[in-house]
């Protein structure tokens, strides 16, 4: 800390030091299993049905295609993996944006949206469908004769499961994400069963066990052309079959995109993590969904798989070897887990829908209104109230119509990723930044080099989504029409927050653009305590370490102390003096003043972009010397951490410092460390 105001005397009183504790939401992060469980949650639930809908477009060689697609999604995952420690607050709205300029971004993210929107409503209304289902079974296999409305149960399941996951988003990410994490274990669990027990029910078959394999003949149904049906021209070109195929297969990348919205989540090492979690994604996704659909089409007679186009596992469970009874059994858990996991995908589209969101709130295309933090979980309720409510509309409008939402969804997820690889493109050569990890298959040519990986990945993506827009006619109208919607909205909000922040500040358009005024800074809940103790900061480990800090510019010894802190054993506690400006010092304001705000916003960028949480706190004082001191006392710390003044060296710090320590302490068995870390050196006293 820049301690060089108020080296008085310290004035001692009997009154108790008030201190205000700043909390939020950006403090809080994530193991990598609760992070791939969040993304899993959408991409893992495809396995229940991406196997019949692909085969209704393209014929028996589905599962062929689908495996194409899960391996393309690890081609896919590399781009987030190089993207995101570059933006922690990543995602295709900031690397768009970043290279393409706000308007794309815009257009990339209202794409992205209409896809969130979406995968709630559809994964919601598929697992209220199996559950009546379920439901309506087993009535009717106990002699009951009450049958419920498949529709009707189905829609007021699936808005049941909006508002549960609507509520442990409220609550915050590790409410969500360890609800995420239980149904992901349930889902492996299933998943190992179904393959296991379906591969031992080949082997036992009279017939070798790869002759079961579908042939790999592509058989395209008239539908899947779309408005391309009558070009005959179309059907002759091979290339134009194979890129229709893995068109129709490529819903199963459902809610990747939130794996670059869910990096800021992820704890220290936070790039390691990242790449565990994208591995684990990557082994969950390749096996489960092309095995599913593999077994799906070796197991189930052609003459009776129509039947299970919705539920190809629970179809799985009735040919597996075994009793009639077991089989029942193990379809009812089969669609029990399904409900599961189809009200993960609900849990994964919140978490990305608000990540995005957040961005572009952070971005003054919406107002500070919708980042208000919640008064007691610190999340920003108002846009997950906004997305809730969407997804329930869109339930209600929709009447739980699975097909119409599956075609529509489409649009959002090939779109986006098409901006996000051709951005990684640009961003190469426009931002020459070092990255820690970049996607392989680079020709280095002189001073220049090629990125060949980028370049693949972009053509495929852009391939596909040529044709998608020609042959998913209902995914191409609904999806330009809702993307024009929000871009609109997007335009017009950001239009009149500028004016009104321009009318508020008296500022220039180009005082407006400048790069202090577009400084995202954090909303914090602030509580105002009496006395500080390591309860009324809420700092239970024993262990602590206190971070003064004054100038957002000068944080090297933060970041020092939050890379090296194990924060499981130890609290980190970053703490900012503020010196009364009033005669009387009674100056204890709750608000935080524009540089303090300034300050606590580069320290939460500092903590998402390491991984670690801290705990930030603002100490009214009439000397910040001995205010440090003071609160290391109050709080028991055993290590003090100040950055270099630039009024005063090293030496003169440290001994007002232990002058000031032997004042407000009289017990000789407590000790204390005092640390100025600086760019080159360090300087430390024993007290």
């Amino acid at each position: 800390m820049d301690t060089e105001s108020h080296m008085l005397k310290p004035s001692v009183t009997a009154k108790a030091t008030k201190v205000i504790v700043l909390t939020t939401v950006m403090f809080t992060f994530i193991s990598f299993w609760r992070a791939a469980a969040v993304v899993i949650g959408d991409l893992g639930s495809t396995a229940y049905y991406m196997g019949g809908i692909a085969e209704q477009f393209v014929g028996k060689v589905a599962p062929y295609f689908i495996l194409g697609v899960m391996v393309f999604a690890f081609c896919v995952m590399a781009l987030y993996m190089e993207s995101s420690p570059l933006f922690t607050r990543g995602g295709v709205y900031r690397v768009v944006k970043s290279t393409l300029g706000g308007w794309f971004a815009k257009v990339s993210v209202s794409a992205l949206v209409f896809d969130y929107i979406l995968t709630g409503p559809i994964s919601s209304v598929s697992g209220g469908h199996y559950l009546a289902g379920l439901l309506n079974d087993t009535l009717k296999v106990f002699g009951i004769g009450i049958q419920f409305d498949r529709n009707i149960l189905s829609m007021a399941v699936a808005i049941v499961i909006v508002l549960f996951f609507w509520w442990e988003n409220v609550k915050g990410i590790e409410e969500s994400s360890s609800k995420a994490l239980k149904i992901f274990v349930i889902t492996a669990i299933m998943g190992v069963m179904v393959i296991i027990w379906g591969v031992v029910t080949l082997l036992l078959k009279e017939e070798p066990f790869f002759a079961h394999f579908p042939p790999f003949e592509i058989n395209l149904s008239h539908e899947s052309y779309g408005w391309l049906s009558n070009a005959e021209w179309a059907k002759t070109i091979g290339f134009i079959s194979i890129l229709i195929a893995f068109g129709h297969s490529l819903l199963a990348l459902s809610g990747l995109e939130t794996l670059g919205q869910v990096y800021r989540e992820v704890e220290y090492p936070k790039l390691r993590n990242f790449k565990r979690t994208a591995l684990i994604i990557f082994l969950f996704s390749v096996i489960l969904t092309p095995g599913v659909s593999f077994l799906g089409t070796m197991l189930i007679p052609d003459d009776v798989r129509p039947q299970y186009i919705d539920n190809l596992i629970g179809g799985i469970a009735m040919f597996l070897i075994g009793p009639h009874w077991l089989n029942l059994v193990f379809q009812a858990f089969v669609v029990i887990v399904g409900v599961l996991i189809l009200s993960g995908a609900v849990n994964t589209s919140i978490v990305g829908a608000n990540s995005v969101l957040n961005r572009v709130a952070e971005d003054k295309v919406l107002t500070d209104w919708f980042r208000k933090p919640h008064k007691k979980y610190g999340t920003t309720y108002r846009l997950l109230n906004l997305i809730a409510l969407f997804q329930i509309l869109t339930i209600i409008l929709s009447q739980g119509n699975i097909l119409l939402l599956g075609e529509a969804y489409a649009f959002g997820v090939v779109w986006s990723l098409v901006f996000m690889g051709f951005s990684m493109i640009v961003l190469r050569y426009k931002d020459k930044r070092k990255r820690e990890w970049k996607v392989p298959l680079n020709l280095k040519i002189g001073k220049n080099e090629i990125p060949f990986g980028l370049l693949l990945i972009f053509l495929v993506l852009f391939f596909v989504g040529i044709t998608n827009l020609f042959t998913k006619p209902i995914a191409t109208i609904s999806g330009v029409i809702f993307t024009l919607t929000f871009f609109i909205i997007f335009v017009v909000s950001e239009y009149i927050n500028k004016r009104k922040i321009m009318k508020d500040r008296n500022l220039t358009e180009v005082e407006f653009h400048s790069s202090e005024n577009m400084r995202v800074l954090e909303h914090f809940n602030l509580d105002d305590e009496a006395q500080i103790t390591p309860e009324s900061i809420e700092s239970e480990l024993p262990d602590k370490v206190m971070v003064a800090v004054r100038d957002p510019n000068n944080l090297n010894h933060l970041k020092k102390i939050i890379n090296e802190t194990d924060t499981d054993k130890k609290d980190i506690i970053v703490m900012i003096a503020r010196v009364f400006t009033d005669k009387l010092n009674t100056d204890t304001r709750k608000e935080l003043k524009s540089d303090e705000l300034n300050l606590f916003s580069e320290v939460v960028n500092i903590a998402e972009k390491i991984g670690k949480p801290v705990i930030p706190v603002v100490i009214p004082t009439n000397n910040a010397f001995y205010s440090i001191m003071n609160v290391a006392h109050s709080l028991g710390v055993r290590e003090v951490v100040i950055g270099l003044s630039a009024k005063y060296k090293p030496d003169i710090q440290l001994q007002q410092l232990a002058l000031i320590w032997g004042t407000v302490h009289s017990d000789e068995n407590t000790h204390i460390r005092v640390r100025i870390i600086t760019e080159n050196m360090e300087h430390t006293i024993d007290l």
